[in-house]
């Protein structure tokens, strides 16, 4: 691939950094760095994942934990794999409990939408099948960090504010291990001050030590369990005993030459790749931005409306992944995009707060990772002691009885963290991702297009303004987003939003490698504190 841009409308704010031995690109620099630090021990590509994906849970708490869900997408052994560890709903929860408790929606906060998590038990199935370090190396800069210490970092002390101030609004004691964990001065620390946790340190010493199975079947699993038995939760030490990761094969669609890669429902990365099987119909015009973001939005709009009927635990879907990814489903629903914006409906195919992180090292091999708790800190329920702030992804379930994604004991919700992976004529090209809901599969789409349609770097790509589908005809572009194609998106019928901020377009990387010299090329998403460290 050609990393440098053939048409860049959007000058870029940072340089792409270049590499050969490894190079693991986040959203923060402790563990952009820790990664790096284990590939120069010796570790691989999984090793580095591993390490940065942990020191995350310490160093961006707001948007992923211990107790959250991962997902991977790993290039080793000339193939990839996928890896799904997000867990299901616990056993004893139902619907109808949940209504008869007065709730005509799954709550964010609180005890309800805990499901089992899946985050040490990917640590430990991508370590035994990948790794060559054990847990007790890859994890142990994050427990140095959680032990001693280290300085918070700019955004994430804004984000840190904000989960303050909601989770204060609660007014519930069920909240106050989560003050003792994150506020322990009565307010959330600020940009450059040090934040400990010993009960994290600990809580990952005992996962390192026993390959997590203390999480799953031993001392963590009783302290989760009694503190949901105690304060009257459904996630029991049964639904941690049976919990597995599931390897799965990713999926794509073929894109102008490259494969597009994405991991099967219950994940929306299918969103993004319905979206590319219609998009690969157009020619997108660098001369005409204005055309271009029309068709990206309304594929988007097409594919989320599909994606959000259609998208569950797969053992409840009824439509299958290749009829939505079909060609001539693609060719009916890009039929629907005109001159003017359009009110997406969902089609009738043939029947049948979250981190992300890329590493590579110089041996070819790649991961694109991505985990999360959803929203800031998760369901804000944190097992006292022991720093486990546990997901609220069960706030994604319907409570329609007749909708696909109804709340039902053991399922799997429409899950929104997706990693990405990019190949061309099944060589390698990289690992790309960004975090942040429903933005997710609407910016991979704009970065596969900013680098295949518009030939821009890895950081180029990245840099590029972003918008954001909301609803019907509304979108928001951000704040950097050109007045002027803004206005002639307007024209085509969009209502076109501008936001204030860019807290909701995501926090992207990306990895390139060239196949011909093995040269690494990163990005970092300029929305974030992030930084590629290489070697």
């Amino acid at each position: 691939m050609n990393f440098e841009p053939l048409y860049n409308p959007y000058p870029s704010r940072r340089m792409t950094t270049y590499g050969r031995k490894g190079m693991v690109a986040t959203a923060q620099p402790l563990a952009a760095q820790a990664g790096l630090d284990i590939l120069k021990r010796g570790g691989n590509a999984v090793d580095a994942a591993i390490a940065a994906a942990a020191c995350l849970t310490v160093v961006e708490p707001n948007s992923n934990s211990i107790g959250g869900d991962t997902f991977a997408i790993v290039w080793a052994e000339g193939k990839l794999h996928g890896l799904n560890a997000s867990g299901p709903a616990p056993a004893a929860i139902s619907l109808g409990a949940v209504r008869a408790a007065g709730h005509e929606r799954m709550p964010g906060y609180g005890l309800l939408p805990v499901t089992v998590p899946g985050t040490p038990a990917a640590w430990a199935a991508l370590a035994e099948r990948f790794g060559r370090l054990p847990l007790t190396e890859t994890l142990r800069p994050a427990i140095d960090y959680a032990e001693h210490g280290y300085p918070v970092s700019p955004t994430i002390a804004r984000y840190w504010a904000d989960g303050f101030r909601n989770i204060g609004e609660l007014g519930d004691e069920l909240y106050a291990p989560w003050f003792a964990t994150f506020a322990p001065d009565g307010r959330a620390p600020a940009a450059g001050e040090l934040w400990r946790s010993e009960g994290h340190a600990r809580t990952l010493r005992s996962i390192a030590e026993t390959n997590a199975e203390s999480f799953y079947r031993g001392e963590l699993a009783d302290r989760i369990d009694r503190h949901f038995r105690e304060k009257g939760g459904y996630l029991r030490k049964e639904d941690l005993a049976a919990y597995r990761p599931e390897w799965v094969e990713p999926i794509h669609v073929k894109y102008k030459g490259y494969e597009a890669w994405e991991l099967p429902p219950n994940g929306q990365g299918l969103v993004a790749l319905i979206a590319l099987n219609i998009l690969k119909g157009f020619d997108h015009a660098a001369k005409d931005l204005a055309d271009t973001y029309h068709k990206q939005i309304e594929a988007v709009k097409l594919a989320f409306a599909d994606g959000l009927a259609y998208i569950t635990d797969p053992r409840h879907m009824d439509v299958s992944v290749d009829a939505l990814l079909s060609d001539a489903y693609a060719d009916e629903r890009r039929a629907l995009i005109g001159e003017r914006a359009l009110v997406p409906a969902p089609g009738e195919p043939p029947t049948g707060g979250t981190v992300y992180l890329a590493a590579a090292d110089g041996e070819g091999n790649m991961v694109s990772f991505i985990q999360s708790h959803a929203g800031d800190f998760g369901s804000a329920v944190v097992v006292p002691g022991t720093g486990i702030c546990l997901q609220n992804r069960g706030s994604g379930f319907s409570l329609d009885p007749d909708h696909r994604n109804a709340l039902a004991p053991g399922k799997k919700t429409f899950h929104t963290i997706i990693p990405g992976f990019l190949t061309k004529n099944g060589v390698p090209v990289g690992p790309f991702g960004v975090m942040c809901g429903s933005i997710q599969p609407q910016a991979h789409v704009q970065l596969l297009l900013n680098t295949i349609d518009f030939g821009l770097n890895p950081q180029a790509a990245l840099d590029a303004p972003r918008w954001r589908w909301v609803r019907d005809t509304v979108i928001e572009v951000e704040p950097g987003f050109p007045d002027h194609i803004a206005q002639a998106l307007a024209r085509k019928g969009h209502t076109v939003q501008r936001a204030l901020d860019v807290g909701m377009y995501g926090r992207g990387q990306i990895i390139w490698r060239d196949p011909a010299s093995g040269v690494l090329a990163g990005g970092t998403e300029p929305r974030a504190d992030g930084e590629v460290a290489a070697w």
